[in-house]
């Protein structure tokens, strides 16, 4: 019971049919961030596409201007110099057969996975171990790439990786309650954006309907649009 009545206290002072200004959500859902944890702040958008069509796929990745507040193991399969450049970028795991065996083990110590392109034959084996969790390497994200110092410092200082679920919902964690205000706004905007701007070619009538904010264990508050890509 006492999880319901937090709950519904949470949601006291919030319009749920209202659409808010994005300074005045980003405030809202701050304050009622009341956990013991620094709970992350997530953005949800629901868009005008069907994911089962190759040509409605949307996916993508943002550097977030303020960082995302996490703390990203990343793992990185590379050999010989790209190995070295692995490490010395900062890599939590390095490795090539043997880390695909420990992979396909069950063993991952990595939130992010970055290859160089001569690993894809041997990553590729680990689809249906990486796949499902959302981890395959894809040079469409920069995850395939030999530019391995850039890759492992963005995913270690804040790119978000974003992939629209089958009910056409791209959601992700843009930040932290202890984050400033302007942060999170610039946070949301630049997350915002990047979904816009992978807007698929087969996308028809509204590509993005709605979009909400919340904390970990807070209400859901909606944005306006117009004061999300405005301005």
């Amino acid at each position: 019971m006492a999880t319901g009545k937090r709950t519904d206290k949470a949601r006291e002072g919030i319009d749920r049919t209202k659409l808010y200004p994005i300074i005045d959500a980003v405030k809202l859902v701050k304050e009622r961030a009341k956990a013991k944890f620094d709970e992350t702040i997530e953005v949800s958008m629901n868009l005008g596409v069907d994911p089962r069509h190759s040509d409605q796929m949307v996916r993508g990745v943002v550097t977030l201007p303020n960082g995302s507040g996490r703390t990203v193991r990343v793992g990185v399969f590379a050999r010989g110099a790209k190995a070295d450049e692995a490490r010395a970028a900062g890599a939590d795991v390095v490795g090539a057969e043997d880390l695909v065996e420990k992979v396909n083990g069950g063993t991952i110590d990595f939130d992010r996975c970055i290859a160089t392109p001569d690993m894809m034959p041997l990553v590729g084996r680990l689809g249906k171990v990486l796949g499902p969790r959302g981890m395959m390497p894809n040079p469409k994200v920069g995850t395939v790439t030999m530019d391995i110092t850039n890759a492992v410092k963005g995913a270690k200082g804040g790119s978000v990786e974003f992939r629209v679920e089958k009910a056409g919902i791209v959601q992700a964690g843009v930040g932290k309650a202890s984050f400033q205000e302007n942060q999170l706004v610039e946070n949301i905007k630049a997350f915002a954006d990047a979904v816009q701007k992978a807007k698929p070619p087969g996308a028809k009538g509204h590509y993005i309907n709605r979009v909400a904010i919340s904390s970990s264990q807070g209400p859901g508050v909606k944005i306006e649009l117009a004061s999300l890509f405005g301005g």
